[in-house]
């Protein structure tokens, strides 16, 4: 029997572009639940969703820049290097290949929670890591199909509870609402406005500087 080490947290998206709503979550989540850090992973290519406007190594590179100052958030380029479809699957049978007796924390928002049982293998998922999800109080929970059965099932209340098993429960957490969307982001750089304190500076001079948000490109 191994001792598990502390969990680690796993955010996933496309970064199209990352904003201070991602950010915040995860540096939230990561002093909430006392994980020993949180990885952002850009994906290579969405699966439910339409193809990124910046490419793969655009949104990496502004995630790096957007994190380099913050010592608890981590950037992962795993699935930018593997290409093809994103599966988180894949991404988790990695990371646990890696570090085996490491808790895994699959953050996610209240909606993602909602379309889970569309995703490839996700009840394989639940073997691999937690589900952690930042939710608002006021988001109404189903209480018939799938996902309302996998709360009754695997919900817990207890933090601790992600350190001391390895994965298949899901937490409940709250976070700070930025109502902020990447989509709106890149129009209004399209449109020549300004987002500033939407994101983080070094990631709108990465934008700038690289005309990622062209109008032409949206």
């Amino acid at each position: 029997m191994h001792h598990l080490q502390q969990a680690i947290g796993i955010l996933g998206g496309t970064f199209d572009p990352i904003h201070f709503g991602h950010l915040r979550m995860a540096l939230e989540l990561h002093q909430a639940l006392d994980l020993a850090e949180v990885r952002l992973i850009p994906c290579y290519q969405p699966v439910h969703r339409k193809l990124p406007v910046a490419s793969p190594e655009q949104r990496l590179a502004m995630v790096r820049r957007a994190i380099r100052d913050e010592p608890s958030l981590r950037v992962d380029s795993a699935e930018i290097q593997r290409k093809g479809p994103s599966y988180t699957i894949d991404t988790l049978i990695l990371l646990h290949k890696n570090m085996p007796h490491t808790p895994l924390c699959l953050i996610m928002g209240i909606d993602a929670l909602l379309n889970f049982p569309s995703w490839h293998k996700w009840e394989d998922i639940l073997t691999l890591a937690h589900l952690v999800v930042a939710h608002r109080p006021q988001y109404q929970l189903p209480t018939t199909g799938i996902v309302a059965d996998l709360l009754k099932e695997r919900l817990i209340h207890n933090t601790a509870e992600i350190h001391t098993k390895q994965a298949g429960s899901i937490l409940l957490h709250p976070v700070t609402p930025l109502e902020i969307s990447s989509t709106d982001i890149r129009k209004q750089i399209a449109m020549d406005r300004n987002p500033r304190y939407l994101l983080p500076d070094s990631v709108y001079s990465y934008i700038m500087q690289h005309r990622t948000y062209s109008i032409s490109k949206l």
